[in-house]
């Protein structure tokens, strides 16, 4: 039997929030049509969003959070039972499902399985699956499923923040840790990344996953900005490099990787590892700047340069 469409009415001020389809207009679209039993429009959607792993794998997780979609799946996969979209949106709401304690973990697992053996070289399957593994599986199993994501697209974004968000939970009851493993991870994972890659902005994702656990703890103020201690002053200054680093990018005169070194050179320094940061900056050299970065009155090659001589212990 179908399910039916979800009820009318207004929403309670509460739901109000951060759409998690974001500004894609045609997944809105799709999702409304799914909740109407259309599922027709999400297949046109996937069939649309192609090898565009991120994109897909966005789509794919937004549409599958909806409580109604594993059943109009099951409805899709009915009519076409050698869709391979409808095998991998059914498994990722069965994962969703799970997570909500509305369905048994492994029968999610079998579904994310089934259709990563329908499409092989689909990282899709395996990222619903690293969302199970992430909040229910072992260490071990979370690493095994991000390695098979990574197989099949190094750069997928969601599957990195996934990881982060897993690292920055553990030892959470022993404090602050310059030293945790999420801020080597996300530092490896941005300088492995090619030059025009999401993932470099990675530590500073990993900064703010920390700081959340940290806080949850007991150790930092939930509002950051009340934070007195040093951690949430680092994952400040790193923050702000970042975003110096990001709008300096959009000046058409500069390597992106040269660019990219300078971001990851701040964020080392930043984190207290100034042999590195020293390292990077070496390679990096002087690079002037015809423009401030942020602040009208800041002269970009001065700051860097106060910046390298710190990390070389010159300044």
């Amino acid at each position: 039997m179908s399910p039916p469409p979800p009820p009318l009415g207004r929403r309670k001020r509460a739901d109000r929030g951060l759409d998690s389809a974001l500004d894609d207009t045609e997944l809105t679209a799709a999702r409304a049509a799914l909740a109407q039993g259309r599922w027709q429009a999400a297949r046109s959607l996937l069939a649309r969003t192609g090898d565009d792993w991120d994109l897909r794998g966005h789509r794919v997780t937004v549409l599958a959070h909806e409580p109604y979609t594993a059943a109009w799946a099951r409805e899709w996969l009915l009519a076409e039972p050698d869709s391979a979209d409808a095998s991998v949106l059914l498994a990722v709401a069965r994962v969703s499902r799970a997570l909500r304690g509305k369905e048994k973990p492994d029968r999610a697992r079998d579904a994310c399985r089934g259709a990563a053996a329908r499409l092989p070289a689909d990282p899709t399957p395996w990222l619903g699956l690293l969302l199970l593994e992430r909040h229910l599986g072992e260490q071990a199993e979370v690493v095994r499923t991000f390695e098979q994501v990574r197989a099949r697209y190094a750069d997928h974004h969601h599957a990195h923040h996934l990881v982060v968000a897993r690292l920055a939970e553990r030892r959470a009851d022993a404090g602050p840790d310059p030293l945790h493993e999420v801020y080597d991870f996300a530092g490896w994972a941005a300088e492995q990344a090619p030059a025009d890659s999401p993932l470099a902005i990675l530590p500073v994702v990993a900064h703010a996953e920390r700081y959340r656990v940290l806080a949850a703890h007991g150790f930092e103020p939930a509002d950051p900005a009340a934070s007195a201690h040093w951690t949430g002053r680092r994952a400040r200054q790193v923050m702000k490099a970042a975003f110096d680093w990001w709008l300096e990018w959009e000046h058409d005169g500069h390597p992106r990787r040269l660019v990219d070194l300078n971001y990851l050179a701040h964020a080392k320094y930043c984190e207290g590892r100034s042999a590195e940061a020293a390292a990077l900056f070496h390679r990096i050299g002087e690079r002037p700047t015809p423009e401030p970065w942020s602040y009208p009155d800041r002269d970009p090659l001065a700051a860097f340069r106060a910046a390298r001589g710190r990390a070389l212990g010159t300044g």
